[in-house]
């Protein structure tokens, strides 16, 4: 019997993870479980006990001290994982936590809440991920209650490099302090390299926690140094595993404008796991000839030590700039502090206030060379100018293979960039990495972000609807795959796109087999530069809109992968215009139904 959050205690995403595990355990594993759960039940017990004297005396203090609510909003799984992690550390302090998802949670009780811990990363230019939407609607609305008892804190995660740096985050710890919360800890806003901000974070918290508790009173200085243990003693973010390439493979036709890498990676003996919709991130190397032009132009000796980290650990100039510091994305935190090192006046005018749009404007595709240049910043000395710098960040790539039909391997379908901008040429640091300098034989340091945003739903016989040109089409493979393997009995609707059918046409033999074996069960295809007016794939969706909206019907689940700014914002479009046309539903009820969609997780986007 499947667990449902009709039929349980459990909230949708507990449902679906204890769903998707027990069906794996072995007989062995569930007598372990059973044992294991009834151990605890009677450990908790024998506490409470125990601890029902105290209670009596302080029932205000330890009720506040030990009840935790923890929300997060993800889009990657970044501000989840944390979630996790930081949930973890309190659980091993005795405390009583609440994890959910800001789509599972049912705002009506918030007003119980009395410590809130929100993790967010903030989308695209300065929205709200897909699942924290409405929660954050709500907070925002006329309806959010007064809030005069709530502690809280908030970890904002972004990226500098955007204009609105953590505004979601940012956000909510306003308007909490609006409606009456008092801070537990102060906001931390993360950039893109956030491990250090995030366990910052977590120390802070539980020393603001642990205060109010004497039973916790030096809990947080264990929970900081477990949390860099287990950040070390595990392949992950902070502690990447080294990949061995299997396979390095042009997709594209000869004759193509594009070029799309297929790469296979063994992770044999890492012990990593992942589901069809989790991310590879990737950890690039800047362009030698970057690296090398950027030492020239200042002047500096490339053998010369410099710090990579807080803790002082040195790598020589180039090998720094090469593998650890970011030299391509030029922001305005970086513009200010490069100020700070330098006498020139047209930088420090740069940065003034009122000049907003032409930092922007400058900013926009320049990386680090042409601000030394533009700027001339010769002499500054490597070391002072090294340590204003980011680390480089890794690259997230929709995982294109399925665990069950390729055990120990992981697959990627990457793009590569290149154009001029600013009179000199510009690529994609990572995309060109992989196409033009690493071969099969050669080792990547990889590591898995897990995305419960972008899953397969739990019941194999759902039709879904998979929509992904280009690229996006990666996870779709990774779906198809596992359906193939499972024998899930679901229909299945591709919609794919790109430039030319002949040579643009990604892993076809492919899709072309599982249509004839029944995995896929239709497909429909658009090729913008084959006809003489463009045809993307929201018009095809558009032409079968009678299909697709009967499809709805039938409950089928909607998953979306690819460009962010453009081609997801078409194909939410064209989704609201069919359940207009086809449901006779207004603009604000075709919303609506979306928003449901997506609160039931049957509408999922991984995009970017």
């Amino acid at each position: 019997m499947d667990l449902q959050i009709t039929n349980s205690p459990f909230n949708q995403e507990q449902a679906e993870l204890l769903n998707r595990l027990l069906p794996s355990l072995t007989e062995s594993q569930r007598i372990w479980l059973s044992g294991y759960l009834a151990a605890l039940h009677r450990e908790v017990a024998a506490t409470t006990a125990i601890a029902a004297p105290l209670t009596v005396v302080t029932p205000s203090v330890e009720a506040i001290s030990k009840e935790v609510t923890v929300l997060y909003g993800s889009q990657t799984g970044n501000s989840h994982g944390l979630a996790k992690k930081v949930s973890k550390k309190l659980e091993d302090q005795g405390f009583q936590v609440s994890l959910s998802s800001m789509s599972d949670f049912k705002p009506n009780g918030l007003k119980k809440v009395q410590n809130l811990l929100i993790l967010v990363s903030t989308h695209g230019e300065g929205d709200a991920p897909d699942n924290a939407i409405s929660f954050y609607e709500f907070i925002h609305s006329k309806r959010a209650p007064q809030l005069e008892g709530l502690r809280y804190s908030v970890l904002a995660l972004g990226d500098t490099s955007y204009e609105f740096f953590c505004k979601t985050g940012k956000d909510f710890d306003v308007r909490l302090e609006e409606l009456g919360g008092k801070r537990l800890t102060p906001r931390i806003d993360c950039d893109v390299d956030f491990v250090e901000s995030a366990t910052e974070w977590m120390k802070n918290v539980l020393d603001s926690l642990s205060a109010a508790s004497a039973s916790t009173a030096n809990a947080s200085g264990a929970v900081a140094s477990a949390v860099a243990i287990a950040t070390e003693s595990e392949y992950s973010r902070s502690n990447p595993f080294q990949a061995e390439i299997l396979e390095n493979l042009n997709l594209n036709g000869r004759g193509s404008d594009r070029e799309t890498r297929h790469i296979e990676l063994s992770i044999d003996g890492s012990n990593l796991q992942y589901e069809p919709g989790d991310s590879l991130g990737v950890y690039p190397e800047n362009h030698p000839r970057l690296v090398d032009e950027l030492i020239e132009a200042m002047g500096w000796n490339a053998n010369e030590q410099v710090a990579i980290n807080k803790n002082g650990d040195k790598k020589s100039l180039r090998d720094a700039l090469l593998r650890h510091f970011e030299i391509t994305v030029l922001t305005k935190p970086l513009l200010e502090q490069a100020a700070k090192l330098t006498s020139n006046n047209g930088l420090k005018e740069l940065i003034e206030p009122g000049r907003e749009q032409e930092l922007r404007a400058y900013i926009n595709g320049r990386d680090l060379l042409d601000l030394v240049q533009d700027y001339s910043l010769k002499g500054i000395p490597a070391a002072d100018f090294a340590a204003i710098l980011r680390k480089i960040p890794a690259r997230l790539y929709s995982i294109a293979s399925s665990p069950k039909a390729f055990p120990d391997e992981v697959h990627l379908t990457v793009r590569t960039v290149r154009y001029e901008a600013h009179g000199r040429e510009r690529y994609g640091v990572c995309s060109v990495h992989l196409s033009e300098r690493v071969q099969a034989g050669e080792a990547l340091p990889v590591f898995i972000q897990q995305n419960d945003n972008f899953k397969l739903p739990v019941n194999p016989e759902t039709p879904i609807i998979m929509i992904g040109p280009g690229t996006g089409v990666a996870p779709f493979r990774a779906f198809l795959g596992e359906r193939e393997e499972t024998g899930a009995e679901g229909k299945s609707w591709l919609f794919y796109g790109d430039q030319h059918f002949s040579t643009d046409f990604l892993y076809q033999l492919e899709w072309q087999r599982w249509l004839k074996d029944g995995v896929l069960t239709r497909m429909d295809v658009a090729f913008s530069r084959d006809t003489d007016q463009k045809v993307y794939v929201q018009h095809r969706m558009l032409e079968k809109r009678s299909e697709v909206y009967k499809w709805l019907q039938e409950g089928a689940y909607v998953y979306v992968c690819g460009d962010e700014k453009k081609m997801a914002h078409d194909v939410h479009a064209a989704l609201a215009t069919i359940l207009e046309r086809e449901g006779g539903l207004s603009q604000e009820e075709a919303a609506e139904y979306l928003n449901g969609m997506q609160q039931q997780k049957r509408y999922q986007r991984d995009v970017y």
